[in-house]
């Protein structure tokens, strides 16, 4: 069964607790303290696997939870880092956090790999408490908690030509025709139950990818049919193959289906309608009629508009080879590239902004600046980093920390201290 859309929750594992603990050995008394840091919990990361094709796993699965990482322990042994979750997509996975629909990330492209939740930092060990003033601390840190997420998966098949139009076309076996893809094929409506792809290999001429969309009927932009399921997958096409009758062989007229057809691209994302898309006129070996050519009609009709007409037979294969190198040609004019999403959702950026408190005390040496939404901010941010570095400075000033700071009395080059992170302030 092909499945294009899965709904799935993801959480990443917690980190390690720091452990407390003392130097026990016989001729040390009065040993410091030992204790050890807890590890990383596990990321959630998905990876595209090209051998898939399809949602259909995830009906069955649909919690995936990283380990969290192992509590320190004694003699600073610090635990284990737990593994990641890599969580295998389809290339042309979309993934959306499910209430706000925002995309977190397409699987598309250059992007194979990504990280959607990070796992929670390890706790310190009671071995990173000791001061002069306290030289047997009692106490260590927890691991970090991590994110949880319910998140939906949806494929949009990435191709360069799609082949739209009435089920009972022809599709499918034009695409058996010019690929080496071995699609079902009888002569029912939505024979064709998914996307099919296969690749166009042309002498001297550039191939290209080309997708088999299922037969789609009017009110599909509205869910009638199968229709609304498969029009998502038209999206990433640059070009459209509108498959036609031409002999009207189903008892309907060629020109009504194309802009029946149309409207629905129309209907469901108007960008479809202004693709480029040439008419292939299929089964003319089906034409009978001496007194009116159905090909001329269609020409006559939607040629001025321009689209341009190809009358082909599938089952003999007449006037195929045309149509392909024409739109090999086309694609070589278009310089957009395949559809891709920009990320719109930023887990740690929602995990870091909740609402969490902290505090801020004024000691002899520094500001210190503590509290659960600054361990959280902290565990998620990479300060090495320039963009991690900038979300840094943004955090301080869309939270209010900085405000807070200057109504507390700091002066330039005074301490701002975070756990184990110092700066200077600078106005």
């Amino acid at each position: 069964m092909f499945t294009d859309n899965a709904k799935i929750f993801i959480k990443a594992g917690k980190g390690g607790d720091g452990h407390v603990s003392f130097r026990r050995e016989k001729y040390v008394p009065n040993g410091g303290p030992d204790g050890g840091d807890g590890g990383k919990g596990g990321d959630i990361v998905f990876e595209v696997d090209t051998g898939l094709n399809t949602l259909q796993d995830f009906r069955h699965r649909t919690k995936y939870i990283a380990k969290d990482g192992e509590p320190g322990d004694k003699k600073r042994c610090s635990g284990k880092d737990a593994k990641d979750l890599i969580i295998k997509v389809p290339e042309g996975t979309i993934i959306r956090e499910d209430k706000s629909q925002k995309v977190i990330a397409d699987m598309s492209g250059d992007n194979k790999r990504q990280v959607v939740l990070k796992g929670g930092r390890g706790g310190y060990g009671n071995q990173h408490f000791a001061t002069p003033t306290m030289q047997a601390p009692q106490y260590a840190k927890p691991g970090q908690t991590a994110g949880e997420l319910w998140v939906d998966l949806e494929l949009k098949l990435i191709a360069d030509v799609g082949l739209i139009g009435y089920p009972n076309v022809g599709k499918s076996t034009l695409l058996s025709r010019v690929t080496h893809a071995d699609p079902k094929i009888a002569n029912y409506h939505f024979t064709t139950l998914s996307p099919n792809l296969g690749v166009v290999d042309l002498e001297d001429a550039n191939g290209f990818v080309i997708a088999d969309i299922p037969g789609l009927i009017e009110g599909a932009s509205e869910g009638a049919g199968l229709g609304e399921e498969f029009l998502r997958h038209v999206e990433r096409t640059r070009m459209l193959i509108h498959v036609v009758d031409a002999a009207g062989s189903e008892g309907r007229d060629p020109i009504e289906d194309i802009y029946k057809i149309n409207a629905e691209l129309e209907n469901y994302n108007p960008d479809l309608a202004k693709r480029p898309q040439v008419i292939a006129a299929n089964k003319i070996d089906l034409i009978y009629k001496e007194d009116e050519d159905p090909v001329e009609r269609i020409r006559a009709e939607f040629e001025p508009l321009g689209y341009e007409v190809f009358p082909i037979s599938c089952a003999t294969g007449a006037g195929i080879n045309q149509l392909m190198y024409y739109v090999s040609g086309k694609l070589g004019e278009l310089n957009e590239p395949p559809v891709i999403y920009e990320q719109e959702y930023f887990p740690e950026d929602e995990l870091i902004y909740t609402e969490l408190p902290y505090t801020i005390e004024k000691e002899a040496d520094a500001y210190v600046v503590e509290g659960p939404k600054i361990e959280r901010m902290l565990g998620y941010t990479n300060l090495d980093s320039e963009k991690g570095f900038a979300f840094f400075q943004r955090f301080l000033k869309e939270t209010g920390i900085v405000d807070e700071l200057k109504e507390a009395g700091i002066e330039e080059g005074d301490t701002v201290r975070m756990y184990d992170l110092e700066f200077e302030y600078m106005k």
